[in-house]
């Protein structure tokens, strides 16, 4: 019962209506206790020979209105109770992809996809049920089973009681012992079917990788070996329920047989009469529901039990990034000074970055080089304070990144990142993500400098054209160029592009280029680029080699060094010159 505990909280929240649902839950409980009674007078008379009309009629009567009674009792404590628990599940959903939105890069690394959307979906399920029905066989299976217990042995007889009572601690017990192995196998249920949610979200995700290398039948075996494992593990959680209901029906009809058995003799001595004798069994056959309520009572806590407390670990898990007391709320506006000594991802690891050390001014463009792995997206995203520099500092307009807020440090960026990423939404809505009051001209226009507008024209619905789950619709250049016209619309102080040029070709990467020269004038660029043409007009280019700067300079600078941006520089001229036939341009 220790998720009841758990969940204390909330139910100080919701008092008045569980305080409500509780007593109108017991009240229903009392009333439900005279129709035995009634039943038993009425078989006393039958004995007697004294049952009228008149005496039957007015039972009757009594009865139904007990009817129409109960029923709107029952309806009221249904809203009473379950509507709370709902709101259970709303308020932890939200507080989770709260909690998600808050969390570091780092956080997603470490987690599953399908694990977090099997926390957000299956397991608030789970707790709404112990919320919302778990309360109810609670108060229900106490209420009733109290109430008949009291009755039975005040208005018949406190021995007949007690002897149908006997059988019921050993039903205690292997409850209890249910409970224990429930608890165990739905937490390994729950884990697999993250798995497989995962899988799935995986296997849609790569859906085009998948049919290219023609891997269908290696997935599809694949899935169906999760989903088997689903199964098995939940079988195994069946197992366990299928034990409750026939242990607490064998208990109860050991109490029946009991009852009848020495309820019988209690008559022949005239201790009772049939009357009262038939009250009794109809009384027990109303602590029937008590004792299966108590069972499923069991059932449906280990299974909230398992998945709170999979929630709450996830949420207790604390955010990496956090402002600071009394951070600066202003949107930054200025120089960028990196003086980064030293940085590594995990204690113990080499370097990411060393020696990073320069100055750029506001306006001016930076453009970052290297070989794949040389640190250029890190380097990148220590300015997003995806992670803090322990051993160094970045400034932005001579204040250190922390600062600030992260909210105002990243109203003041602009990111385009290698992994484009695109919502199931119409083109126009993908664009305007960053300042979603712009007008359709403004969105028109970043989609010009963007070269993106007459590939969108072309489209049927244009820029209302739906482009499908992570734009799998259009291709890597058209993502790319929306994910640049989505920036270009921000018009942020500092706009980075981390290689969102490499998937368009020489021409249009050249248009792009100069359409952010001519809108971005005083505003700062960073780009970083393996086609190094991406880069030659900054102000500043560095070169990275395992995390350390090993050139810096102009264009014309670098070429004077002759290493490796020159290199480089002169073999992707090469390769161009090859690409259009050996024409020189």
């Amino acid at each position: 019962m220790r998720v009841f505990k758990d969940l204390m909280w909330y139910f100080k929240l919701e008092k008045w209506n569980y305080g409500g649902g509780i007593l109108v839950l017991a009240l229903v409980s009392l009333l439900s206790l005279f129709p035995p009674y009634i039943v038993g007078v009425i078989v006393d008379h039958i004995d007697n020979g004294t049952l009228t009309e008149g005496i039957l009629f007015r039972l009757m009567f009594i009865l139904f209105i007990l009817a129409i009674v109960v029923y709107v009792l029952r309806y009221i404590w249904r809203i009473l109770i379950f509507g709370p628990a709902i709101r259970l599940a709303r308020l932890l959903r939200n507080e989770l992809f709260e909690h998600f939105s808050k969390m570091s890069q780092s956080f997603f690394q470490k987690r599953r996809t399908g694990d977090l959307m099997a926390h957000s979906t299956n397991d608030i399920r789970a707790v709404e049920q112990t919320a919302g029905v778990g309360v109810l066989t609670l108060i229900d299976s106490i209420t009733m089973g109290g109430f008949v217990i009291i009755t039975m042995a005040l208005t018949i007889s406190w021995e007949l009681t007690l002897i149908a009572l006997i059988p019921m601690p050993f039903m205690a017990l292997a409850v209890n012992k249910y409970g224990t192995m429930l608890h165990k196998r739905f937490s390994k249920a729950q884990g697999a079917f993250s798995s497989l949610n995962d899988k799935v979200q995986e296997s849609m995700s790569g859906i085009r990788v998948t049919k290219t290398f023609g891997y269908e039948e290696e997935e599809v075996a694949s899935f169906k070996k999760e989903s088997d494992h689903v199964v098995e593990k939940n079988v195994q959680v069946a197992k366990v329920d299928a034990l409750f209901d026939p242990t607490i029906s064998i208990i109860v009809g050991f109490s029946f047989f009991l009852s009848i058995v020495f309820g019988a003799r209690y008559v022949v001595l005239d201790e009772l009469t049939i009357g009262q004798l038939t009250s009794f069994t109809v009384y027990l056959g109303l602590l029937i529901w008590p004792m299966l309520a108590f069972g499923w009572l069991f059932n449906i806590v280990e299974r909230g039990r398992a998945s709170y407390d999979r929630v709450s670990n996830l949420l207790k898990v604390e955010q990496d990034i956090v402002d600071k007391k009394n951070a600066i709320t202003v949107v930054p506006e200025g120089d960028l000074q990196f003086q980064i000594n030293e940085f590594t991802y995990k204690e113990g690891e080499d370097a990411t970055l060393k020696d990073i050390y320069f100055h750029l001014h506001r306006g001016e463009t930076l453009g970052i080089a290297g070989r794949t792995g040389s640190g250029k997206t890190t380097l990148i995203k220590s300015l997003l304070r995806d992670f803090d520099i322990k051993n160094g500092n970045v400034l932005f307009a001579g204040r250190p990144l922390d600062d600030y807020t992260i909210d105002a440090l990243r109203s003041s960026i602009g990111y385009v990142p290698q992994d484009h990423f695109l919502f199931s939404a119409t083109i126009a809505d993908n664009i305007a993500f960053a300042k979603p009051d712009a007008s359709y001209s403004e969105i028109i226009e970043a989609a010009k400098l963007a070269a993106i507008h007459e590939d969108i024209s072309r489209f049927d619905e244009g820029y209302e054209t739906i482009v499908g789950e992570r734009g799998v619709t259009l291709s890597g250049g058209q993502k790319q160029r929306i994910s640049i016209a989505r920036a270009i619309l921000a018009n942020p102080e500092v706009l980075i592009l981390d290689d969102s040029l490499s998937a368009v070709d020489a021409k249009t990467e050249e248009q792009i280029l100069q359409s952010l020269r001519r809108i971005r004038r005083g505003k700062t660029t960073l780009i970083t680029a393996h086609r190094l043409s991406a880069i030659k007009h900054a102000d500043l280019i560095i070169v990275l080699d395992q995390g350390e700067i090993m050139e810096r300079g102009d264009h014309q600078a670098l070429m004077g060094q002759k290493g490796w941006y020159k290199q480089m520089y002169e073999h992707q001229q090469l390769e161009s010159l090859v690409e259009r036939g050996g024409m020189s341009s």
